[in-house]
């Protein structure tokens, strides 16, 4: 077309670095808050009704209202009908993508697009990266039959079955306007007025998930928090995959309860569901025997590098899933769907992967990055409240990494884990921020002071009394910790690193929202020469020496290799362990 429809595209501009004492839900454009109007892009069959409803949406939100169709027609001078045939397809979508790019470049409006718009990637991610939100019309075959008898307005209805015609565009549109982010049902009944009342309805009422860059060099992603994610899970989860294809690993615990969402959300956006691998719940599954199985269930499969590996579960799942994704055909593409509040706020984020040994926690293992990390606060009410509990040790020692988190937890810290929705979107999205942050700055552990080690807080203590119990659940990991943060501050203040009130002010709120406190309050007993020997075979030893994270206050946290093991057995035994 000698016109090229008449447009040049003028990028975005890059969005700046976040900091990261900012919360941040999707690129600032894009959240839709009073007094700061987005665009409302339209998605949706021919006959859905895009152009009559986003006319009344318009006027219904104070915004102008464009019809991408039509602004092709008067820069190409030309209909649709015409471009078609004598230009192809390719050329028309080339053009259509334009128009909406530049459409969307200018003051917020209400815009309708053609029906296959939203089939072609670069307009999917031209509307994303605009910041616009997008609204899928959605409506039966019946219904849309009769919208669209006798039209001649599109080629594809000329001289062709229109039944034929939209039962295969349905088929192959439907999985791409799922990644929209609404839907609203047109029912045949509906006047564009009624839908337009639906649209704006359901546009009030949206609350996007919050959206967490983790910033790596050349393989960044997002951490996203937020309600209901499991049902959108294909829609989030198709613009960072490779394919929409993949293999799910769950436990035999978490299926019963999530498996059937995170189906329904990965099949209505054309996913094809390779096999799914359930493991036993609990520690005792992250070993060589439960690796070698998944990896043998994934090769059964026929998974190619294409296939992604969706962890569905807690920590164990995460870890082992991750491992058999690094280790399969030397690397597939791995999603993170964390279902306990300890995943969520902690071991999805990062790319730690790994497996237990006999002589430790976490041993063997590898960094792998996900591609997508999908935290849905909504799988936290199915929790035991001791899960859920354990989970907030690691709230609590986000707090004491970040400082102004440690004092939201001595406040708030009792509401979540009494389960209040609002108090756990807040902890994870927190403890996201901040892990994501120091991940992003040391992202394999290589710094020689501080980085990701400080995320280690209490962990050398914890690990030592997790592997001293035989990981058979009798002490949770998240309770391991909690005990080990209080141990940090006495061995911190034993050594004059810090005030000599604060390892009771730890162990008073790790007690009042009921996690164990102090060794003496776990039902058995610890020598001191066990412990030690388990926290030198831990992987932060460094020639020889053990390395602690120790604190000065909250917010005043760092590593050292200077302390002395006398120093720490007379703690061990001061904490009532054994000779």
């Amino acid at each position: 077309m000698s016109r090229n429809l008449g447009f040049a595209i003028v990028p975005p501009a890059a969005s700046s670095a976040t900091d990261l004492a900012t919360p941040l839900d999707r690129p600032a454009a894009a959240v839709p808050l009073p007094g700061r109007p987005v665009s409302i892009v339209l998605v949706g069959m021919p006959g859905a009704g895009k152009t009559s409803v986003g006319r009344r949406l318009a006027q219904r939100l104070g915004l102008p209202f464009k019809d991408a169709d039509t602004e092709i027609e008067a820069a190409a001078g030309q209909p649709v009908t015409e471009i078609f045939a004598r230009y192809g397809e390719p050329h028309f979508r080339e053009g259509e993508r334009r128009v909406i790019a530049r459409l969307l470049e200018g003051p917020p409006l209400v815009m309708a697009t053609g029906g296959g718009a939203y089939n072609d990637p670069q307009t999917r991610a031209a509307i994303r990266a605009a910041g616009a939100v997008t609204v899928w019309l959605r409506a039966t075959l019946p219904t849309l039959l009769g919208r669209v008898a006798g039209r001649t307005t599109r080629p594809m209805f000329l001289n062709a079955d229109p039944v034929a015609v939209l039962t295969h565009l349905m088929q192959t549109r439907h999985p791409f306007y799922a990644e929209a982010d609404l839907v609203t049902d047109c029912l045949d009944a509906d006047t564009p007025d009624m839908t337009a009342e639906k649209v704006a309805t359901a546009l009030a009422g949206w609350h996007p998930p919050a959206r967490l860059p983790v910033a790596l060099a050349g393989r960044s992603y997002e951490v996203l928090v937020g309600e209901d994610l499991l049902s959108r899970a294909g829609a989030l989860m198709a613009p960072v995959l490779p394919a929409r294809r993949v293999a799910i690993v769950t436990d035999e615990s978490v299926g019963p309860l999530h498996l059937d969402t995170l189906r329904g959300g990965l099949e209505a956006a054309g996913f094809e569901i390779r096999t799914t691998v359930a493991v036993p719940p609990g520690e005792g599954s992250k070993s060589f025997a439960q690796l070698a199985h998944v990896l043998e269930a994934l090769m059964a499969a026929g998974v190619d590098r294409r296939t992604a590996v969706v962890a569905l579960g807690g920590g164990v799942v995460g870890d082992l899933a991750g491992y058999a994704a690094a280790s399969a055909l030397r690397g597939l593409p791995f999603v993170q769907v964390p279902t306990t509040l300890l995943a969520q706020v902690d071991s999805s984020v990062g790319g730690k992967t790994g497996i237990n040994l006999k002589a430790g926690k976490n041993l063997a293992g590898a960094f792998h990055q996900p591609a997508v990390v999908l935290a849905d606060t909504a799988t936290l009410a199915t929790l035991p409240p001791r899960e859920l509990r354990a989970g907030y040790a690691e709230v609590a020692k986000h707090g004491l990494l970040q400082g102004p988190l440690w004092d939201w937890c001595e406040q708030h810290g009792a509401r979540a884990v009494a389960g209040e929705a609002d108090a756990l979107r807040h902890a994870v999205l927190e403890s996201c921020r901040l892990k994501s942050a120091v991940v992003a700055a040391d992202e394999r552990e290589e710094s020689a002071e501080g980085g990701r080690a400080l995320l280690n807080l209490g962990h050398t203590f914890g690990h030592a009394l997790e592997a001293e119990c035989g990981y058979d659940g009798s002490l949770l990991h998240g309770e391991a910790v909690a005990i080990g943060l209080g141990l940090a501050a006495r061995l911190s203040a034993r050594l004059g690193r810090c005030d000599a009130g604060l390892p009771a002010r730890v162990e008073a709120h790790i007690a009042a929202v009921g996690l164990p406190a102090r060794i003496r309050d776990l039902p058995r007993g610890f020598t001191v020469e066990a412990l030690m020997g388990r926290m030198r075979k831990d992987k932060k030893v460094r020639d020889g020496a053990l390395r602690f994270v120790l604190l000065r206050a909250p917010g005043q946290v760092f590593t050292t290799g200077d302390v002395p093991a006398a120093e720490v057995e007379a703690l061990l035994r001061e904490e009532g362990c054994a000779a």
